[in-house]
């Protein structure tokens, strides 16, 4: 993949939003309505070895909340059954994984996680932040559960001070 070259104000926005330096990161991959990031994509492996299955790393601290109340009320575990019952579904889920394992794959081997998407795909749903931040980084139509769930945020922004665009670089 081509080296690019992350602002350092989007790498000062995602330290402050995970409470720690940003790790491997590659781009932003998707920014809220406010043009804050909100998903990262970062390398399969990190600088100090650590192979990182996740492409799409979800950043901001409102929508993992908002996510997490999803996560709560039993929605992963209702998705998994959809994909067990409709065999559409089930194969659309699985060109999610395969596409999302041959863009990681691209950017660089890491025989560890070979094989190994995120999120539980393509057999179950274990983790929505990152089949959200996948469906956020790629649009809609890549990952049908990622696209779900956002659909059952709604206006997650609304009412927080992303209302307002963050500072730029001069």
């Amino acid at each position: 993949m081509t080296a690019v070259t992350v602002a350092q104000s989007d790498l000062d926005a995602v330290a402050e939003q995970l409470g720690r330096p940003p790790r491997g990161i590659l781009e932003i991959a998707s920014r809220c309505p406010s043009g804050h990031p909100n998903v990262v994509k970062t390398e399969p492996r990190l600088d100090d070895g650590t192979p990182f299955p996740t492409l799409y790393y979800l950043t901001c601290p409102r929508l993992a909340a908002e996510i997490g109340t999803l996560e709560a009320s039993g929605l992963m575990r209702e998705m998994t059954a959809k994909i067990l019952q409709d065999s559409d579904l089930a194969l659309a889920y699985q060109r999610a994984h395969e596409s999302y394992l041959a863009e990681r794959e691209a950017i660089g081997h890491v025989p560890e996680i070979a094989g190994i998407s995120a999120g539980g795909m393509p057999t179950r749903v274990k983790c929505l932040h990152v089949l959200i931040g996948h469906a956020l980084a790629k649009g809609p139509g890549v990952n049908p559960l990622g696209d779900e769930a956002l659909a059952l945020l709604g206006d997650w922004w609304t009412g927080t001070d992303c209302a307002s665009p963050p500072a730029q670089d001069a």
